[in-house]
């Protein structure tokens, strides 16, 4: 997966150059797609040439159940207050703890790459300058994803993926992307 991935990575950071700024004046490249297809590695791999920092919505989800409570943090957080070019910070959720934890700042460098499920809502799209969907098949996406977060993520695997299905059906993310890349 990784070569593969990383092929499409520079295609993808010049796309997104060429893109207008609909976030104040950042770029806001958001990388969706169901667990396990790629996301994060397709993520920090496009962030890597512009030197652009990642948001991971693995960190704004307040819980197994916060599929949209991220998607608002992502908004209230990030997005809106780019948007007026103001300063942009966000809270990590401590997965441990149950709560979230301490601020961090979004770097202003005109480019701003968010991961993960819900960065390509509805309510995000009005400061997106492009929305990438990342593909794989259900088999290996739950592979990749019991390798990667074992047993932390397999009691909770149907849980949420049924939350991922009703935002993406809701939201219609896949038709709405600019571009899809399959991984698997």
């Amino acid at each position: 997966m990784t070569p593969a991935v990383h092929g499409h990575a520079p295609r993808i950071s010049a796309w997104l150059r060429a893109r207008p700024a609909r976030a104040g004046h950042t770029r806001v490249l958001a990388v969706e797609g169901r667990s396990g297809s790629g996301k994060s590695t397709l993520a920090t791999a496009v962030a890597a040439e512009p030197a652009a920092p990642v948001v991971r919505m693995d960190d704004l989800y307040p819980g197994w159940d916060g599929l949209l409570g991220g998607v608002d943090a992502l908004v209230e957080w990030i997005l809106l207050p780019l948007s007026l070019n103001r300063p942009a910070r966000w809270r990590r959720y401590d997965w441990v703890d149950g709560a979230y934890a301490e601020w961090h700042e979004v770097p202003a460098t005109g480019t701003l790459v968010v991961d993960g499920t819900g960065s390509g809502a509805l309510a995000a799209a009005p400061y997106l300058s492009g929305l990438l969907w990342v593909e794989a098949a259900d088999e290996v996406r739950k592979t990749r994803a019991l390798e990667r977060d074992g047993d932390l993520y397999a009691p909770h695997w149907e849980r949420w993926a049924a939350q991922e299905e009703r935002f993406h059906t809701r939201d219609d993310v896949r038709a709405r992307a600019d571009l899809t890349i399959v991984t698997g």
